[in-house]
């Protein structure tokens, strides 16, 4: 079996080689990972962390900067794609942060200048999977997930599932603190990429969360109920994804993030630029500095959530419970025919096994549900009515999401400006103008989409 990763000179490849070699090959026999990248400097230093990787086995690795010979026989397609590098996330970020606006990579203002940039590309790839390897599954890890997704599936139809592990690293932190393990609980949770709620644990047909949400001792265990507020979670009666607290704390994370003395994409941007150097010049101290650079930007992930919660560093039991590497694998796995897993992952919300799984919603848009893998593909699960003030801001949400897509398949800057002025945490057309306008004159990849 081949396994293409679009992106793999990117930092977070060793990941995926390292789940990869510890996986049975009675469970998923990947015998070649090719990676792809339009820069051959970072592809030669990826090779040198891999080679330096201490793994008993591993599968043939190949580099190319030929996308053609990397897509020709792959059975699968990791899309990892960063168009811009992290300099674009430092613009994304600080264009928003400099008008009040929260500057993050996935939510808001932040997440569709990454989207308008990416998305060309995205469909490119698509449309290059449907031509050299049409029996793949394209894997989409590229942020803004579901809007990548989603412009991807309007190419490749179901053959593009989108992956992020954050939901499914909820339900499993919740399962733990129940001490149950995944075998003996199922569970409704529904939303959008970045933006959904875990609604309901269920242990022979008992919905175990108001258990977990009377207990203090319980919720602690919960990294997302630490950050979002105990008295939250409790009032809405459901655990809401780690990345809705940029919408519950909103103030408080654009003054956090304002007031530090690098933004997330500052200090991602310094880090990787100073690794790829180091690595670049001393080849056979790749793995040691990949590890140290892994380390550190694990454990400041989302630092500006835990510090307003007075929350300190990461405890190891936040991060311990798999990533996209094994979100992704286990998809593989499942796809191949080997087993069958239950995950929460990104499809189209007309998949739904009795029509559309969020009612306010079109049948193309991307949505994160319950689904079962198999050896036949993706099933989508029932999930309870989204109801409420829920409904009303995954459906405005949603609807900048299309805007953005439409925006950039057809380069119309209204519609860009439209999709940032509507979007919830934009409290100003005027604003939503002027940071496109910014972003455009800022990053060429931007500009190429829009200017004409």
């Amino acid at each position: 079996m081949k396994l293409t990763i679009f992106g793999g000179g990117g930092f977070r490849v060793p990941q995926i080689i390292e789940a990869l070699a510890v996986r049975s090959r009675n469970e998923l026999d990947v015998d070649t990972v090719c990676l792809f990248d339009i820069s051959a400097k970072r592809l030669s230093v990826m090779k040198s962390v891999l080679e330096a990787l201490p793994l008993t086995s591993m599968p043939r690795i190949a580099v190319t900067t030929d996308y053609r010979e990397a897509l020709r026989g792959a059975d699968f397609v990791f899309s990892t794609m960063r168009v811009g590098g992290t300099h674009g996330r430092v613009i994304d970020e600080k264009v928003a942060l400099d008008e009040g606006i929260l500057g993050q990579e996935t939510v808001g203002p932040g997440g569709y200048a990454y989207a308008f940039r990416t998305i060309p590309h995205a469909i490119r790839l698509a449309e290059a999977v449907k031509t050299y390897a049409p029996q793949a599954w394209v894997i989409n890890f590229t942020n803004p997930a579901g809007i990548i997704t989603q412009a991807m599936r309007n190419v490749m139809g179901k053959r593009v599932v989108g992956i992020c592990d954050t939901p499914i690293g909820l339900v499993r932190r919740v399962g733990r603190a129940l001490k149950r393990t995944e075998s003996e609980f199922t569970y409704d949770y529904v939303g959008l990429n970045h933006l959904g709620w875990l609604r309901a644990l269920y242990v022979d047909g008992t919905d175990m969360l108001p258990t977990l949400l009377a207990d203090d001792n319980l919720l602690s265990e919960i990294e997302e109920a630490r950050i979002i507020g105990f008295d939250w979670v409790r009032q809405i009666g459901m655990v809401p994804n780690e990345y809705l607290f940029y919408y519950y704390h909103n103030r408080e994370a654009v003054e956090q993030i304002q007031n530090e003395s690098h933004t997330r994409g500052q200090y991602l941007d310094e880090q990787q630029q100073k690794f790829y150097r180091a690595a670049g010049e001393t080849p056979d101290q790749a793995g040691a500095l990949w590890d140290a650079a892994h380390r550190e930007r694990e454990a400041t992930y989302m630092a500006e959530a835990r510090e307003l919660a007075d929350e300190g560093e990461r405890k190891q039991s936040d991060v311990e419970e798999g990533g996209y590497q094994e979100v992704a694998l286990d998809l593989m796995t499942a796809l191949s025919g080997t087993a069958t897993k239950r995950m929460i992952l990104g499809v189209c919300n007309g998949d739904g096994p009795e029509g559309p799984l969020i009612s306010s919603l079109d049948n193309d848009a991307v949505i994160e549900v319950p689904c079962l893998a198999d050896g036949d593909g993706v099933h989508p699960q029932v999930v309870a009515p989204l109801i409420g003030a829920e409904l009303g801001l995954v459906t405005q949400v949603k609807a900048c999401e299309n805007l953005v897509i439409k925006a950039t398949v057809n380069r119309d800057r209204g519609l860009a400006w439209q999709a940032l002025a509507e979007h919830p945490l934009v409290n100003s057309v005027n604003v939503a103008q002027r940071m496109f306008d910014q972003y455009c004159s800022l990053i060429p990849e931007v500009a190429e989409v829009f200017d004409r």
